[in-house]
């Protein structure tokens, strides 16, 4: 098998041939067909998440088939369509587990971080942490629901029952919450790197009702803003346009540091709250609710050996809508 590979060496990702790995106890073996290309791998190789397990296969939003199952594993069958998300693997016994809040396990593991991921031809996964997979979108299509949409999900849970939501940074994850949001009935208020015309007029296509520069203040207040842009000096912007009450969503894994700012746009009971992975209820939910809405996602497919490339165009915002990498064809 192919996996395109990060080490302590080599940076960027080089292409590495390995032997195609066996299942164990609750484990499937994964064909992979499609995986995108996230914020979060960025954060990986930049090394601004500084653990990984080195070296690494990035990619945590895999879709493919079950090629083979380890012992114990009743969940699937053999050529079944499924999902692999970021998180991973959790012990099942601690307080956060056995509470429903298995995204707070101290001792959780990550797809693409401290489990090889799906930047490759197949991998392992933990049973419990796969979802099947229906619906009417092809793999590169369904790809970035699995953490742009299941994160973006989860963030807009956050943000409550707000009517009037502003989505900073309109990349892979906003462009999928912004179709929830319609769907439920909210308004939505983009923002996007000052000067970039083509994000402007693309969440205005996707039914937001205005979009403006991040920098800029929007035409009413928001009930709730969620931050997809790893840039501490939105929150203070944020909380100067949510209303009295209003909350600030933090849905990345990674941010620059926050600057100080007056008490005075958070008091009146504005919050500021975070986004620590996923729960499979989150999935579960969401990947029911998709096909309802029903969600289109922008893709740009590149295959497999280009994963340098779509990270470069993430990283300097050349990507509408969200990068997949493939390993057919």
């Amino acid at each position: 098998m192919r996996a395109m590979v990060l080490d302590a060496a080599h940076r960027p990702l080089r292409l590495e041939e390995r032997a195609v790995p066996a299942p164990t106890e609750g484990q499937v073996l994964v064909r992979v067909s499609a995986c995108g290309v996230c914020r979060t791998d960025l954060h990986v190789v930049d090394g601004e998440l500084s653990e990984p397990k080195l070296p690494i296969v990035p990619g945590h939003e895999v879709v493919g088939r079950v090629a083979a199952l380890g012992q114990g594993v009743a969940r699937f069958s053999e050529g079944e369509r499924v999902g692999v998300p970021w998180l991973g693997w959790t012990c099942g016994t601690c307080r956060f587990c056995t509470a429903g809040k298995e995204n707070l396990c101290e001792t959780a593991r990550f797809t693409g971080y401290t489990l090889d991921g799906g930047y490759a031809d197949y991998l392992l996964a933990d049973q419990r942490y796969c979802f099947p997979f229906g619906g009417n979108l092809s793999d590169a299509e369904a790809a970035p629901l699995l953490c742009a949409g299941l994160i973006g999900y989860r963030s807009l849970r956050m943000a409550g029952e707000a009517e009037r939501v502003g989505l900073y940074g309109f990349g892979a994850a906003a462009h999928i919450v912004a179709q929830v949001a319609r769907h439920q009935g909210r308004r939505v208020f983009a923002f996007v790197r000052p000067g970039d015309e083509p994000a402007k007029a693309f969440a205005l296509e996707l039914g937001a009702v205005w979009a403006g520069d991040s920098g800029e203040a929007p035409p009413e207040e928001l009930d709730a803003a969620i931050l997809y842009a790893p840039v501490g000096a939105l929150v203070p912007a944020a909380l100067r346009a949510v209303a009295p009450g209003g909350t600030v969503v933090c849905a990345g894994i990674h941010m620059s540091d926050i600057p100080g700012f007056p008490y005075e746009i958070l008091w009146r009971e504005r919050k500021v709250v975070s986004v620590a992975n996923l729960t499979r209820q989150d999935g579960e939910e969401f990947l029911r609710l998709a096909p309802k809405v029903p969600i289109e996602t922008t893709v740009e497919v590149l295959p497999l050996e280009q994963a340098n490339e779509a990270l470069a165009r993430l990283r300097e915002g050349r990507l509408q809508g969200a990068a997949v990498l493939t390993t057919e064809g």
